[in-house]
């Protein structure tokens, strides 16, 4: 049974020094690892004169070279259009084509090249490898159903709702094809939350599937599609189609019936376009590629506009030399395309480059730890990328499965949140077998791609830290006041950009005032100015910049817990729990407290073969105490089987913080395991009634902190 231990959360020294808006950091820098010399040889960026090639002097030409890997069918006119700051615009007068780029070019030079590999969650399924010129087909005659059977055209808007399919970057393509802009939702989420995402972007159309496997099961995916339609239409947007595509050709996976005049299948469709092409769309350099809405249980999800010269050029330059892709590697990205990473860094950024870019269905643990690592050896994949949430989970169901496979990685990148040091050396010893580089990187769904990394081939990597800014990328710490924080001094602030740069979100669609007051106005001297380094792009992180400049992320701004004056990052506190040889998972949670404001607790869970005890619980508050001191102590230490979990694997700390807080949990229906929630609840509350522990009743301000924490 799952165990736990009492602690007590120590009162701050009056003497500490720390102000309310400062966040205390106790890390300690690691030593820094060179990356294996067999890597640097071979890299993309291994002369050091491409740092002084995107020197700040150089900005914002420097970034010609990341456009020059595209073809364009108008060279621009202007770099960098600041007129209407910060509404930036990119290689102004410039035009192409993104499907073009990503799909033609690379046909007609290697038409038999794989470009696409897909991988079935069923291990049983053969492998479908997908040709450029295979590709190429499947994107025209897509195109040709779009532009004549639903009737759209360049500047429509269109949602997808899919999971991890090939034909979903044949979907995109298609669009991209035409000038229409797409709206992937991650296929995750509910019903309700594509219904306001169709709504926010005026989409038409809205394509989806049948089901498709996770964990091992066939899902009804399509019943999502009727809940889309009723919650668009009751926020005023109605839909005319939708597409659907089957997981297994000819079988109808749903229980949902379709709708006759609005509900198509796809593969019945399709043959009415057999052999068409379609020529692609020039379009303007700065015209809208796609939305990405940034998820969130609090307020409207927000529309990312991402433009198609810029951002394409973007996600090219930084996979050549921060992924180090060349076009014979074997690339696999292990996110879901639903999220910006998948747009950058599996669609994208890749096929841009010509390479081959493999797409899994599953979950990385079925139906065991070692999938990953089978998949791998299987294809020949020498670079993977991940996210410390997966590298976690894999360490946990199988600390030694790696060692099991005769795979060999040049590069591994993690993505998506801070990777504890533990954590990272864990993916480097035993997944990367000590011989592969480490690219750790900081970005957001905004940046379109990299904002920090190590360039693997040049600058060493140093576990817990992105590293410094990469290419072209100015960034600078700011405290609440807007005075800079010198690298090298310890302190923690706001992480800035000072500059802008291709990747940028253009706006929040249809909402520029969002756009301007959530990224920019913060540390803005002067609204009128059209000097791009009068608005400094506020990331909404906190961090800390070492002397090297290298950069440690602390998690989002307001994802910290504030104990009697200190606010404590969660990352700092989890990557010390982590330290512990027994802990798998960690997650601090604050709990509103009368004396100190908020307290710190913290959730664990255990790697196989380690029973929860009081021990171990100890352990946990005592290595926390001892890294980071007394005040980040925590008032308990919860052992638990599993913590809730997003389908994408991300730990749900808004559900915890309000089991121990005893208020509503919410909506946890789209979480991959929600009958863990109930089991969580149960073993907390009643251990903290028992101890007289109970909450009182939260004001409505400390209720909302509570069920937005973690979900900015």
């Amino acid at each position: 049974m799952a165990e736990e231990v009492q602690g007590q959360a120590a009162e701050a020294p009056a003497t500490s020094g720390v102000s309310e808006s400062q966040i205390a950091v106790h890390w300690r820098e690691e030593d820094y690892i060179q990356p294996p010399a067999s890597f640097v040889s071979q890299a993309n960026a291994n002369d050091p004169a491409i740092l002084e090639r995107f020197s700040e002097d150089k900005f914002p030409e420097c970034f010609k070279e990341y456009a020059d890997l595209l073809s364009w069918d108008q060279t621009w006119h202007t770099t960098l259009d600041t007129s209407n700051a910060p509404f930036y615009k990119w290689f102004v007068g410039g035009r192409l084509n993104a499907s073009y780029n990503c799909v033609d070019r690379h046909a007609a030079a290697n038409p038999d090249k794989t470009a696409i590999v897909f991988v079935s969650e069923i291990e049983s399924d053969e492998h479908v490898h997908i040709s450029y010129g295979e590709l190429l087909r499947q994107v025209n005659e897509f195109a040709a159903l779009l532009r004549d059977f639903c009737g759209l055209k360049t500047g429509d808007r269109v949602t997808l709702h899919m999971p991890m399919v090939p034909e979903l970057p044949v979907v995109m393509l298609a669009c991209a094809r035409l000038g229409v802009i797409h709206s992937e939702v991650f296929g995750g989420f509910s019903g309700a939350a594509a219904g306001s995402r169709i709504s926010d972007s005026g989409s038409r159309v809205l394509i989806t599937m049948d089901g498709y496997y996770r964990a091992g099961k066939m899902g009804d995916h399509k019943v999502k599609a009727d809940e889309a339609l009723e919650m668009a239409a009751k926020e005023g947007q109605e839909v005319d189609k939708v597409l659907v595509w089957r997981r297994r050709p000819g079988e109808y996976q749903s229980k949902t019936p379709m709708v006759e005049g609005r509900d198509f299948f796809i593969d019945e469709l399709l043959p009415r376009y057999a052999g068409q092409t379609v020529e692609p769309v020039s379009m303007p350099a700065e015209a809208p590629l796609f939305l990405m809405y940034t998820s969130g249980t609090t307020g409207r999800p927000k529309g990312c506009q991402h433009s198609t010269g810029g951002y394409l050029s973007y996600v090219a330059g930084t996979s050549k030399y921060y992924l180090d892709i060349h076009p014979d590697d074997m690339y696999w990205c292990m996110a879901d395309i639903g999220w910006i990473t998948g747009h950058s860094y599996i669609v994208y950024g890749p096929l841009a480059l010509g390479t081959t870019t493999v797409i899994y269905e599953g979950v990385p643990n079925y139906p065991d730890g070692g999938r990953p690592w089978r998949i791998a050896e299987q294809l020949r994949v020498n670079i993977f990328h991940t996210s410390p949430t997966a590298i976690r989970m894999l360490r946990k169901v199988g600390p030694e499965e790696p060692r099991k496979y005769n795979y060999h990685f040049k590069s591994m990148t993690t993505v998506g949140e801070p990777i504890e040091p533990e954590v990272w050396r864990w993916y480097f010893t035993e997944v990367g077998k000590g011989g592969a580089a480490i690219t750790d990187t900081w970005w957001q769904t905004e940046n379109g791609g990299f904002l920090g990394a190590t360039l693997p081939g040049l600058q060493p990597m140093k576990p817990g830290s992105c590293g410094p800014s990469v290419l072209g990328i100015q960034a600078v710490l700011y405290d609440e006041e807007g005075n800079e924080i010198p690298k090298g001094s310890g302190k923690a602030g706001n992480i800035c950009i000072r500059n802008p740069w291709p990747g940028i979100f253009q706006t929040i669609w249809g909402d520029p005032e969002r756009f301007l007051s959530t990224y920019f106005r913060k540390y803005n001297k002067n609204p009128d100015s059209k000097d791009w380094r009068d608005w400094p792009y506020f990331t909404n992180d906190g961090a800390v910049i070492a002397a090297d400049a290298y950069i440690r992320i602390l998690g989002r701004v307001d994802d910290v817990i504030n104990v009697a004056g200190h606010r404590l990052g969660t990352k700092e506190i989890e990557s010390a729990a982590l330290t512990v040889p027994e802990v798998a998972e960690a997650a601090a949670v604050p709990v509103v407290d009368d004396v100190r404001g908020r307290v710190v607790e913290m959730y664990v869970s255990l790697k196989p073969g380690f029973e929860a005890s009081d021990e171990v619980a100890a352990k946990v508050s005592q290595t926390i105490d001892t890294t980071i001191g007394k005040i980040a102590r925590p008032k308990n230490v919860w052992i638990v089987a599993d913590m809730p979990k997003t389908r994408s694997g991300k730990i749900m700390r808004r559900v915890i913080a309000s089991v121990s807080n005893f208020t509503e949990v919410g909506d946890v229906s789209t979480l991959a395991n929600p009958e863990i929630v109930e089991q969580v609840r149960e073993q907390v509350q009643t251990a903290k009634r028992e101890r007289g522990q109970e909450q009182r009743e939260l004001t409505e301000t400390e209720q909302h902190e509570i069920k937005s924490f973690g979900e900015s």
